[in-house]
C-alpha cells in the first residue's frame, strides 16, 4: 500500500520546537512510552509521565534528564485500571491547558488465567480501552483550552487481524490471552477513530489521531539503564530481525509525529513506512474494520455504560 504524502517533509531526528506546550504520556515510564516522552522532551515542551509506580516514573524522569539538557519532565500518578481515580488526574496535572495526551499505557498478558480489575473489568480491556476512554472525558476541558490539542491513541499491529465481539467485550465466555489483548487494542483504536468523528462533528479544536508502532522489539531497542539494558548477545541475536522490525525508540516515531506535526490528519492511520513494520512514520488509509461506524457506535455506547462517563459530553 502506498503512503499518503504529508504536506511537508518530516525528519524524526530534527523535531520542531514545542516550548510552552504540555504533553501527557500514559505509561511514559517504560517501553515505547518512555521513548515518546524522551523525544518530546527534546522539543522544549513540558512532558508529564503518567504512571502508577512513582519509583519507576522517577527513574524514567532521571534517565530523560540525563540525556536531554534542560528537560522539563515530571510525573503524575495514573492507574488506568482504577476508573474512579481518573477523575482527579486533570487537577493533579496542575496546568491550565494540555496540548496533547498520548494514550500509550497498556497491559499485555501472555497466559491464562483471566484477571479482572478491582472494579470487575477484564484487566486488558479495562486498562487499555476503558481506562483511556474514561481518562479522555476528564482531560477534555484541558485539551479544549489549548489552541489545537491532540489525543493520540497508540494502537497495535496485533489488532489488525482481530475483530470485536460486541456481545463479549470482556472475554467472559471465551478468554484467550493474546486474542483478548489484540481485541483490547482494537477497541482502543476504534475509540480513537470514533472520537475523531465526534470532535469534527462538534467543531472542536481537538484532533484525535490513531497510530501504531509496527514491530518494536526490546532486542532492537537502545539501552536506557536501569530501565532497559540490551546485552551484546541480544543485539547480535536480533540482527536478522532488524531487516523487518525495529526498536521501541523507532516505534515511538508515529506518536511523536502525531503530537507535533500540524499536517497530521485524524482520518488516517499513522505507522511505520516499510510494510507497516519499520521505518519513518507515514499516513495510510484506515484498516477497513476500524472504519466500521456501526461497530464504533456500539462500542462507544457500551463503554459509556461500563465507565459511567461519556467523553463526548465534555464537548457540550
Amino acid at each position: 500500500m502506498s503512503s499518503i504524502s504529508p504536506a511537508s517533509p518530516w525528519n524524526v531526528r530534527r523535531l520542531p520546537r514545542a516550548d510552552g506546550r504540555v504533553f501527557l504520556v500514559t505509561g511514559g515510564n517504560a517501553g515505547i512510552g518512555y521513548f515518546v516522552a524522551e523525544q518530546l522532551s527534546a522539543t522544549g515542551a513540558t512532558v508529564v509521565l503518567g504512571s502508577r509506580d512513582p519509583a519507576k516514573a522517577e527513574a524514567a524522569s532521571a534517565s530523560i534528564r540525563a540525556r536531554v539538557a534542560g528537560a522539563r519532565v515530571r510525573a503524575v500518578r495514573l492507574d488506568l485500571a482504577d476508573l474512579p481515580s481518573l477523575e482527579t488526574v486533570a487537577e493533579a496535572l496542575q496546568v491550565e491547558h494540555l496540548d496533547a495526551v498520548v494514550h500509550n499505557a497498556g497491559v499485555a498478558l501472555d497466559d491464562p488465567p483471566r484477571r479482572e480489575t478491582e472494579h470487575g473489568h477484564e484487566l486488558m480491556f479495562g486498562t487499555n480501552h476503558l481506562g483511556h476512554f474514561a481518562l479522555t472525558r476528564w482531560l477534555m476541558p484541558l485539551l479544549s483550552a489549548a489552541p489545537a490539542a491532540r489525543v493520540v491513541t497508540m494502537g497495535s499491529f496485533a489488532a489488525k487481524s482481530e475483530r470485536l465481539d460486541l456481545d463479549d467485550l470482556q472475554s467472559r465466555n471465551d478468554y484467550r490471552a493474546k486474542r483478548t489483548y489484540g481485541r483490547s487494542k482494537l477497541a482502543q483504536m476504534c475509540f480513537g477513530v470514533e472520537l475523531a468523528r465526534v470532535l469534527r462533528t462538534a467543531g472542536s479544536t481537538v484532533t484525535s489521531v490513531v497510530v501504531h508502532p509496527g514491530g518494536a522489539l526490546d532486542s532492537l531497542t537502545p539501552s536506557r539503564p536501569p530501565l532497559h539494558v540490551r546485552t551484546v548477545g541480544a543485539r547480535l541475536g536480533a540482527a536478522p530481525a532488524a531487516l523487518l522490525l525495529q526498536g521501541k525508540h523507532a516505534g515511538a516515531w508515529p506518536a511523536v509525529r502525531a503530537v507535533l506535526d500540524p499536517a497530521v490528519r485524524g482520518d488516517l492511520l499513522w505507522g511505520p513506512r516499510v510494510f507497516g513494520l519499520r521505518g519513518e512514520p507515514r499516513g495510510e488509509p484506515m484498516w477497513d474494520h476500524l472504519a466500521d461506524r456501526s461497530v464504533a457506535a456500539r462500542l462507544w455506547e457500551a463503554s459509556c455504560d461500563l465507565t459511567g462517563v461519556d467523553p463526548g459530553a465534555a464537548l457540550g
